[in-house]
């Protein structure tokens, strides 16, 4: 890596996220292992850097087994003390407990539709929205697409899936292409898929 690679600005500093960003954030998600992961680390990010999270993310791996969302969904009332207790994690009881409901709740969409990577791409037709902002100023915190999105999932009995959050999931499993224009990984997402871009 170097610091001449045009990237987006969030990205450069920190080698957890320089690698993040040049790796993962963007690139489409079709497995519904790594779709659960998101969900958890997104709804634990809620009111702290994703910085924090990405830092926690082996030992969540570790404490949510795999983020395996079958083996979540039985946790019982001592997995929520050994994760409340675990100092690995972000240890709030609430995004616990809602991590464990989510996962129920994955099941359900996975035996409605097939799998929950079904479910997501649908509202997108399966293909990626490109947008092409300049600055990360212009760059939302949320959209309608997310808000449409959050209020389905909370119909569904999901909890810690606010707007926001649910943007940054469509963000990093590359629902939505929001690489600035200029940083080198935004052509390279784009290639064919490029679909409803804004100009």
């Amino acid at each position: 890596m170097t610091s001449k690679v045009a990237r987006c600005g969030w990205a450069a500093g920190t080698e957890i996220l320089t690698l993040y960003h040049d790796e993962e954030w963007g690139v489409p998600v079709h497995d519904d292992a790594r779709h659960f992961e998101f969900l958890i680390l997104e709804g634990a990010q809620a009111g702290l850097s994703w910085l924090t999270v990405l830092r926690k993310r082996d030992a969540y791996r570790q404490a949510y087994r795999g983020f395996d969302p079958q083996r979540v969904a039985r946790f019982a009332k001592r997995d929520i003390e050994r994760l409340v207790g675990n100092p690995g994690i972000v240890r709030n009881r609430a995004k616990i407990e809602s991590s464990i409901t989510n996962a129920r709740r994955f099941l359900d969409i996975q035996e409605e539709f097939g799998s929950f990577d079904a479910y997501l791409w649908r509202w997108v037709d399966g293909k990626p929205v490109l947008n092409r902002w300049r600055a990360i100023s212009e760059v939302p915190p949320r959209s309608e697409l997310s808000d449409t999105l959050s209020r389905d999932l909370k119909a569904r009995g999901f909890s810690f899936v606010g707007s926001t959050i649910v943007y940054a999931h469509l963000q990093a499993v590359g629902v939505v292409n929001d690489h600035l224009a200029g940083c080198f990984r935004w052509r390279e997402l784009a290639g064919t898929r490029a679909r409803g871009a804004r100009r």
